[in-house]
Parts: C-alpha cells; sequence; structure tokens
C-alpha cells in the first residue's frame, strides 16, 4: 500500500547526515519535509513564470494567475468545499484563525456572548478570540480534558447553551494526538444555535477533511504541514458568512473601487486577499496536495497508525519514561517526559544522533498545565517515516536514559 523506498527517494532532505548520523526527522507535527515535485514547482516558478498574478494582461502575469487559481480549485476538491471562492488564501492557519475573529467577531458577538475554546488548543486558536473577545465583551470559556487528553463530552454539552456564539478546536491536538470526534460537537454546537470553527493544521495531513460532511463554518490549514511551502495557509468559510463579513485587511486586490472618501471591495475570495500573495508557495501547494492524493489518505492513515502503535509499545519498554496523552483515537504524535531528564535535554542528546524531535510546550501551555508538566519531548511521525527509525529513537532514548 505504502512504497517507502519510493516515498522516501521522493524526499531530498531524508538522504543527508546531522552531526555523522543519517537524519531521523521525527518533527512532522512542526513542519513535515518537502517532496521534489514541491521544490521543483517553487524553482520553477522563479526561474521561469515569476511575475504578479491578477490584472496583469501579459502572458507571465496570466500563466502565474492560472496555475494560482488551479490550486485553489484543487482545494475546493481536496476538502470537498461547495464552492472554489469559499476558499482563501493566506499566510497560515494562525492568520486564518485571526482573520476570522477579527471579522467575524466584529459582526456577530456581543457584550457577554461565549466563545468555547478547549484545553488543548494551541495558542494560535486561544489568543485571537481572546483579543477579539476584550474588544467586544464576549468572553472566552475554556472546554475541559480528561487526563487521556480528550475532550470531556459531558462537560461540552452542559456549556453549549444560548450564550455561545462560537465554538473553535483542533480537528488533531499538535501536542497529544488526540482525534476529536469533531462532526459531532459541530453538531451539537450548531443544536444550540453556535458556530464552529476547525483547527485543522494537524489533521490535513493524516485525516480526510470534507467541509461538507463535517458542515463546519470554518476551518483554517497550513501549507507545511502537508509537504508545502512556509508562509501558505487556506480558509474555509461557509459563502453566506465570508460575504457577511467586512475584510481583514486592506490593500490591492480586496478592492472594487476606492475613492478618497470611501471604497468597496471585491468579490470572493479576493476580498480576504489584500496584496501580493505568497504566488510560488501556492502553486507549490498544488503539487504538494496532489502528491498526498497520488498516495491516498487512507494508506497514508493505516500505515502511520502501524508507525504509531509501534512507537507507543516500544517506548512503554524504557523504565521511567511517561507517554501525554493516551486518547482511543489518535494520529501519529508520541509525547512523552523521562524521569530526571529535561524534555530539552532529551532533544539535545537525540540531535547528537542525527534524531530530531520537538521539545517544550508546543505553544499549548493550558495543556501543559492541565496535564501538571512544564513541557514534553514529542515524535511526531509521517509516512516517509519508518520502524527502523522507530528502531533509532528507542536505541537513542535508552542511550540519554543511561546519560542521566
Amino acid at each position: 500500500m505504502i512504497d517507502i523506498e519510493s516515498i522516501r527517494k521522493d524526499f531530498p532532505i531524508l538522504s543527508r547526515q546531522v552531526h555523522g548520523h543519517n537524519l531521523v526527522y521525527l518533527d512532522n507535527a512542526a513542519s513535515t519535509l518537502k517532496c521534489q515535485p514541491v521544490i521543483d514547482a517553487i524553482n520553477k516558478h522563479y526561474s521561469n513564470e515569476s511575475s504578479n498574478i491578477h490584472r496583469g494582461i501579459h502572458f507571465l502575469s496570466e500563466q502565474g494567475t492560472e496555475l494560482y487559481e488551479d490550486t485553489r480549485k484543487t482545494i475546493k476538491h481536496f476538502i470537498n468545499s461547495n464552492k472554489a471562492h469559499e476558499i482563501i488564501f493566506t499566510k497560515g492557519t494562525t492568520e486564518s484563525i485571526n482573520l476570522v475573529a477579527n471579522s467575524f467577531g466584529r459582526t456577530y458577538f456581543n457584550q457577554d456572548d461565549v466563545i468555547l475554546i478547549s484545553t488543548m488548543e494551541h495558542h494560535s486558536n486561544i489568543v485571537p478570540w481572546q483579543l477579539i473577545a476584550e474588544q467586544t465583551g464576549a468572553k472566552v470559556v475554556e472546554i475541559p480534558i480528561t487526563d487521556a487528553g480528550e475532550i470531556d463530552e459531558t462537560a461540552y454539552t452542559e456549556l453549549l447553551t444560548e450564550k455561545v456564539k462560537m465554538v473553535s478546536m483542533a480537528h488533531i491536538s499538535n501536542s497529544l494526538g488526540t482525534l476529536n470526534p469533531i462532526k459531532k460537537l459541530i453538531k451539537q454546537a450548531h443544536d444550540c444555535g453556535a458556530y464552529f470553527m476547525v483547527d485543522a493544521a494537524q489533521s490535513i495531513a493524516h485525516e480526510k477533511v470534507d467541509v461538507q460532511d463535517l458542515d463546519c463554518d470554518f476551518l483554517a490549514f497550513t501549507s507545511h504541514k502537508i509537504f508545502g511551502a512556509t508562509g501558505v495557509g487556506v480558509l474555509f468559510g461557509k459563502e453566506k458568512l465570508l460575504n457577511s463579513m467586512p475584510p481583514y485587511q486592506g490593500g490591492g486586490d480586496m478592492i472594487d473601487v476606492v475613492t478618497i472618501e470611501k471604497t468597496t471591495y471585491n468579490e470572493l475570495p479576493h476580498k480576504f486577499e489584500a496584496g501580493t500573495p505568497h504566488i510560488a508557495g501556492v502553486i507549490a501547494l498544488n503539487e504538494a496536495l496532489n502528491y498526498v492524493s497520488s498516495i491516498g489518505l487512507d494508506n497514508i492513515k493505516a500505515y502511520e497508525k502501524e508507525i504509531l502503535d509501534y512507537a507507543t509499545e516500544e517506548i512503554k519498554k524504557i523504565d521511567g519514561v511517561k507517554i501525554i496523552g493516551t486518547a482511543k483515537a489518535k494520529a501519529s504524535v508520541l509525547s512523552f517526559t523521562m524521569e530526571g531528564g529535561h524534555p530539552h535535554d532529551i532533544g539535545t542528546l537525540l540531535d547528537k544522533q542525527g534524531i530530531a524531535v520537538r521539545t517544550g510546550h508546543h505553544c499549548t501551555q493550558p495543556l501543559m498545565k492541565r496535564m501538571g508538566i512544564t513541557a514534553t519531548a514529542r515524535a511526531s511521525f509521517s509516512f516517509y517515516n519508518t520502524k527502523e527509525e522507530v528502531e533509532k529513537l528507542i536505541n537513542g532514548l535508552r542511550k540519554v536514559q543511561t546519560f542521566f
């Protein structure tokens, strides 16, 4: 189902060495590696197609515009949105959430309205809501989680009152790997009259995301978490909501008519795409999505589950190591602590063995507080990782433990 050797050849960085060891890259939750089609697309754009898009009537501009808009069409099919103009390009998941918090919030939030977010959220799905709450008089309220790192669904149900205007939640936790029952949670929110935003930054490369099936109002993800370039994000929003919201930023391309006295705004999606975008990155995202589609998300999910299950069982054999996040439904994230060693020291010593993991609070400080810790070491897997690399991680951790 997965031709791992062929796939690994498509990611040139996997052939390099770090500190004299073959690279073992287990930091995919922070950013995925780039496949050759993505690298080639970026090189091709700057070598042969470089020009600004939209409004230009010369060949290069028209060619670039067509390629750029082709990506929007690909995303429409990839996440099954109803219309292509429901797809907005941003700088990343962070900007997408900020856009909704500001533009939707200024339109819909009133004094004492409630915004629900969970304990496991990334800071990017906390701070924007806090900022708009301060401006509008709304309140940010926490949805608690269990010791296993799952949404406390009983508490969630109790929190869903008529005062709730927005629920914003991660599809998959970047710190725990928890796969939330997002479709069920969305329906509950809608049943009480609330809107729902999905942070799909972690899920987009690991799970099928169908916005019509989920019936989410907004959904955000970022290119660099699905093998594309940094600096490119995607926001999906239902057409009716996007049309009702004011622009987030002003500038070129988002306008219709400008006078000194007043400006009228462009139609979707351009109303929310002010200024010159990351053209090469958007074009390259098309290649990344096509690459993932060629392998198949079902195949990717099944293979990554094998890797995660194997790593989980092997790490349990190391005395003094505690897994943080034991949800029944998990994606390919393995966070842990080691008795006697700080996560930063674990990461440093693994790096000397060529093994790249992430350490710290992972931009989830409320979650760390809930779990009674300050940081974890986190190994996160993708479909180009192997069981042999898991074995190197386990052997590396045993060496780290000996050092401590």
